[in-house]
Parts: C-alpha cells; structure tokens; sequence
C-alpha cells in the first residue's frame, strides 16, 4: 500500500455521491464533490438539477492512515480508486482549479470520456478558472467545445470557452 496524506479520490457506490460526500463532512474530514447545474428533461416538466462532474467519485483530504481506514467504513464507499498499486491523488492545485470550474456559471461543463478552431488541435487555456490546463479542441462552431485533462485522475471533462481564453500549446504567455 502505497498511502501519503493528500487529496485521494473514493469510489463510491452509483448515486451515492451526496450521501457519502454529507458523511464525510459529519465526521470532520475535509471533503470536495464537484457537481454541475443540468436540466433535466421530463416528459412533463424540465428541472434544474445537481449532478456530480465525475459520476461516482468523491475527494478527500485526509492527514493519517486511521483517516484513510475510517473513510471506508462509511456506508456507500465502495474503495479508493488507484492505478496498479498506487492510490489515485489530486494536488491541491486541480482540486483549487475544479472548485472554480463548477462555481464559474459562464462555463457550460459536462463530463466525458472522449470527443472548436481546428478539431484535434492541442491547446494552453490562458485565462479563466481552467488556467494553465492543456485541453484538446473537439468541436468548431459557436459552442467551442474543448476535452481538459486532469492527469493525476486519468479523467476528461469537456468544457465550452470563449476561444480566446486559448493559446497554442508551445506559445509562452
């Protein structure tokens, strides 16, 4: 077990995001669940709902292995999520930069696995909540859509931003 004090990313059990993210905080350990305004379509009625940026996942800061035992006693855990034999991380940097993507209204954001300019072109975001990450263009229109990587999760989100929030990948600002 390769464990360090940090950000470590919980699998939990599906929609049960809310629920453990609430007994985290119940219990005192500091605690993030990004989540983003959708609506909802019915077939009677449309809904602004909350829904997790990354289905399934909760983050936590945790200080001490016995934070890092008690977390997967609470009802909903399923297990910490880690890549071969080392637990999955965030810095606190990509959690900083997360908290301003889902507080930030001018962004549209939906999660994705895959798939604005030139389609495929690697690009620097500039300017923003999304500053500093690399991201790559998926779609040219007046959506300008584009896939961000967070690498210490192994995970894309797609964003819509305004194109000049973008610079060339080499291009030093």
């Amino acid at each position: 077990m390769n464990y360090a004090n940090g950000w470590h990313v919980i699998y939990v059990k599906s929609r049960w995001e809310r629920r453990v993210y609430e007994s985290l905080k119940e219990i005192d350990l500091e605690s993030f669940l990004p989540q983003l305004q959708t609506i909802k379509q019915w077939s009677d009625r449309k809904k602004i709902v909350l829904q997790p940026l990354f289905p399934s996942y909760v983050f936590t800061y945790l200080k001490s292995l016995r934070e890092f035992h008690k977390v997967l006693s609470i009802k909903g855990v399923c297990h910490y999520v880690r890549f071969g034999n080392k637990y999955a991380q965030v810095t606190d940097k990509e959690i900083e930069k997360m908290k301003f993507l889902v507080s930030d209204q001018n962004l549209k954001v939906t999660a994705s696995e895959e798939n604005f300019l030139k389609v495929g072109e690697m690009k620097k975001i500039i300017t923003g909540p999304l500053h500093d990450f690399e991201c790559k263009v998926l779609k040219v229109n007046n959506d300008n859509k584009i896939i961000v990587r967070i690498d210490s999760l192994k995970q894309n989100f797609t964003a819509t931003v305004p194109s000049n929030y973008l610079c060339e990948v080499t291009e030093i600002v």
